[in-house]
């Protein structure tokens, strides 16, 4: 069955046909791999997004629909060097505590990352796979036209608060004429039998999601933190590879205290802490780490933010 609808994806390339709804044609050829250090320079610090483990609301599906997606997905964040995506297993995260509906409880994993120096957390979720079919029977045997939809969502939260700044579904469909021998269509039934095909829907779906993940990152600022401070130098725990160069200046203040709605109790944000000094990036440490020293001001101490002058 997948080899009849894989030579009608490469029949369909040939005569420039589109199979989906959203404006893909064919699967993307997955990239293989990225070199940080040849991030693209954009000319200003790249914030850090922590993918979690993907989702499905289907139990049946197998597991590497989610994480062949994540890891293409991040990927393909990383590719475009607008921002360092990574991976939220490098953190000892609690996982387990999640809301009614089986989704995480952003907040509380803001909480556990704030002094990380990630700017937002993403996660997919596999939300449906459907599959349609209309028939034309003579005896047993049926000739059918059918129809594929992958559902898949993407949630970007901001860090500061656990806010959400982007949530968005998108339907990936595909259609092939076939026939089959007294075989019901039935959607576990077809997804096992045809798991390769499912899996190039569901991960070219969450690819198209990547210039808007993007987007959404404009909405958040850039920060890092002071790692440790050893007398007149300061370690900072974003470097290179977060986009910073020897000689940048940057401006440092403490955390500002959490304010809230007074009559809904919703989180509105951080009041701006207290303006401490600059300081001056003279080289890099570790994978991603800096080494400033102070340019203006004094008493700055270890976790206190980072941001660009």
């Amino acid at each position: 069955m997948y080899s009849k609808l894989f030579l009608f994806f490469i029949i369909c390339s040939a005569l420039g046909c589109s199979l989906f709804e959203t404006k893909q044609n064919l699967p993307r050829k997955e990239i293989k791999d990225w070199n940080p250090s040849k991030a693209v320079d954009t000319g200003s610090p790249r914030k850090r997004l922590a993918l979690l483990p993907f989702l499905d609301k289907n139990p049946n599906h197998p597991t590497d629909f989610k994480e062949s997606s994540r890891r293409a997905l991040m990927l393909d964040l990383n590719k475009s060097g607008n921002l360092i995506a990574m991976s939220a297993d490098e953190f000892n995260l609690d996982l387990t505590k999640k809301l009614a509906d089986g989704t995480y409880d952003m907040k509380e994993l803001t909480k556990q990352t704030k002094d990380t120096g990630v700017s937002a957390f993403l996660v997919g979720q596999i939300v449906a796979v459907r599959i349609e079919s209309k028939a034309g029977q003579i005896g047993i045997i049926r000739k059918l036209k059918t129809g594929i939809e992958v559902d898949v969502q993407v949630k970007v939260a901001s860090i500061r608060g656990g806010k959400e700044i982007f949530n968005t579904v998108k339907t990936v469909r595909m259609e092939d004429e076939n026939v089959r021998v007294a075989e019901r269509v039935d959607t576990d039934r077809f997804v096992k039998a045809n798991t390769e095909l499912i899996q190039v829907m569901i991960k070219d779906a969450f690819l198209e999601f990547t210039s808007q993940i993007i987007a959404s990152l404009d909405r958040i600022t850039w920060e890092g933190r002071i790692a440790a401070v050893q007398g007149d130098r300061l370690f900072l725990n974003v470097g290179r590879i977060s986009g910073l160069q020897v000689g940048d200046l940057l401006k440092v203040s403490e955390d500002g205290d959490d304010i809230y709605d007074p009559d809904s109790g919703v989180h509105i944000g951080k009041s701006p802490g207290r303006l401490k000094g600059t300081l001056e990036i003279i080289s890099y440490f570790g994978t991603d780490g800096s080494i400033a020293v102070i340019h203006s001001g004094a008493g700055f101490k270890e976790n206190d933010k980072v941001e660009v002058y």
